[in-house]
């Protein structure tokens, strides 16, 4: 619910400037991307962030990292939702699948899928 409404005379932020009045709680992103895999000593499946959504990002970063560029978020994908960091790569960003995710979600290497993200400011 709105603090006022835009003549400034509803709710509990009468006359008060919305930007003083309400603070953002959460960053809310959504986008498509490839299942994309990891061949690496420690194999893993992955999503990349877009560009448009890496800006938003790393806006946020500074706030929200805990180290290494890392920034936790909860992911969701499909009805299944996870507690995750999204890891930092080549400028932009990638969210890590587990596989009891890919399993629930029946999610392979190579599909197109929705993700968001919510972001805890």
């Amino acid at each position: 619910m709105p603090c006022s409404d835009r003549d400034g005379k509803d709710g509990p932020g009468r006359g008060a400037s919305p930007a003083r009045s309400v603070y953002a709680r959460a960053m809310e992103l959504a986008f498509s991307g490839e299942v994309w895999f990891w061949r690496g000593p420690a194999p893993w499946y992955f999503v990349s962030v877009p560009e448009a959504a890496c800006r938003e990002l790393e806006a946020a970063s500074d706030v929200v990292s805990y180290g290494w560029g890392m920034v936790p978020v909860t992911a969701h994908l499909g009805p299944t939702s996870w507690k995750t960091s999204l890891w930092p790569k080549d400028g932009g960003y990638i969210v890590p699948l587990k596989a009891a995710v890919r399993k629930a979600e029946d999610v392979e290497e190579g599909d197109t899928v929705e993700v968001r993200l919510t972001v805890d400011l």
